[in-house]
């Protein structure tokens, strides 16, 4: 199975689950693309190369998204938390079939001209596209949505004249200041209007076809962020993905369909990204804002994946994940044959996952005991009985699946 998928539609939406990370930076990742095209355009680099540039900047804090607090607000000094953080995505990436080639860009976007750094690159050893990033990365962060952007517009680019020659190369900083003279492109950048005309505009650089198993691994990627930002659950979304797809091939979905349930399954949770580490975290019930705050997450989950082309069905198992057969469910209170397979499988394995787990609120539960609640909710009408009994049929496979998982996370 292959998709043609828009790779700027794709990254559009894992860019869009980054800035939802707590404490995240509102509309950052698109600023800097929006930023480096301008400035790509300017110097006249190839298609090929400006279609990278965009791809780069749209993930190039992929590694921040645990952290996000640590970064926000750091600009043009040295830190080792940029270092850090561009180092993860880059150890993300390197091994990904489908974003490898992006993964040195992002490695070094917070690399100095001046060599001050930890890799020891200097000038034009940096590679160019990362250059333009670190530039890029920069000024974004300083636009404040809260004042009025000519206000901030001398100062910012006060910021970037001082650091020429030193963080950012001076042919760059002269590139920019060219770019940046119209009202016009500060305005694009603090008007939400104007993303939609330039991912349209970029989107023209062409799509491509992806594998079923480079939407795999661009899923694991996506799970491995997932799962960073709730260390109590360090691989609840690879669980629920292999509970959920066991469920698909005792319920006779094709080869196919399978590894698309444990795509549904890897991403399940990305909307939580939405959700602060402060609440996932905390030990005690939930107040009722937080518990409200929660609840969101499969309504960001849906948003996130649905745009992509050929991913509509993965969006609906994985978004509907806390709907019940009854309606009374959330967030969109769907019920009973409403309920495609799909998101019923995703439930139950969701469900069955949070029990098996060591949670701040409870502490791990025995398979009997996790059998007889999910059998007391069947009976309830809140989650689909015949796939409880499939998923407590044979528990030794059961326990088999989950402790693969831990292997694997081990590696």
């Amino acid at each position: 199975m292959d998709f043609f998928i828009s790779p700027i539609q794709l990254l559009q939406s894992i860019s869009l689950a980054l800035e939802l990370s707590a404490g995240g930076l509102s509309s950052h990742q698109w600023r800097v693309a929006m930023i480096a095209d301008h400035m790509a355009d300017k110097m006249e680099l190839t298609r090929e190369e400006r279609q990278m540039l965009v791809h780069v900047s749209l993930i190039h804090d992929i590694g921040a998204a645990a952290s996000w607090k640590k970064v926000a607000g750091l600009q043009v000094v040295k830190s080792a938390d940029l270092y850090t953080h561009a180092y993860a995505g880059y150890k993300l990436l390197k091994n990904s079939a489908a974003f490898h080639d992006m993964a040195p860009y992002v490695r070094y976007h917070h690399d100095r001209w001046d060599g001050n750094n930890v890799s020891g690159l200097a000038g034009e050893q940096i590679p160019l596209l990362s250059r333009i990033v670190c530039l890029s990365d920069n000024v974004a962060i300083q636009i404040d949505s809260q004042r009025f952007i000519f206000d901030q517009v001398p100062d910012i680019l006060e910021s970037i004249r001082e650091e020429s020659g030193t963080y950012f190369q001076p042919e760059l900083v002269d590139v920019f200041l060219q770019i940046a003279q119209p009202e016009g492109f500060w305005l694009d950048l603090v008007n939400a209007y104007a993303f939609p005309e330039f991912f349209k505009r970029v989107g023209r650089y062409g799509d491509i076809c992806y594998s079923l198993k480079d939407v795999m691994d661009i899923a694991e990627i996506l799970a491995t962020v997932v799962d960073w930002n709730d260390p109590f659950t360090g691989s609840h979304s690879r669980r629920v993905a292999v509970i959920s797809e066991y469920l698909a091939s005792q319920k006779g979905f094709c080869a196919d369909e399978v590894k698309l349930m444990r795509i549904a399954g890897l991403l399940h949770d990305i909307g939580k990204l939405a959700v602060s580490r402060t609440i996932l975290e905390k030990p005690d019930r939930l107040t009722s804002s937080e518990f409200y705050i929660v609840k969101q997450h499969p309504y960001y989950t849906y948003h996130i994946l649905h745009n992509i082309e050929g991913l509509q069905d993965v969006a609906v198992w994985a978004a509907y994940h806390h709907e019940t057969l009854d309606g009374k469910g959330y967030p969109f209170r769907i019920k009973g044959e409403s309920l495609s397979l799909g998101s019923r499988i995703v439930a139950v394995a969701d469900i069955f996952t949070a029990l098996t787990e060591k949670r701040p609120y409870h502490a791990t539960m025995e398979q009997d005991a996790v059998r007889q609640i999910m059998q007391g909710m069947a009976q309830h009408g809140k989650i689909d009985g015949s796939l409880v009994a499939v998923l407590f049929h044979d528990p030794e496979k059961i326990n088999y699946l989950i402790d693969h998982v831990f292997a694997v996370q081990k590696k």
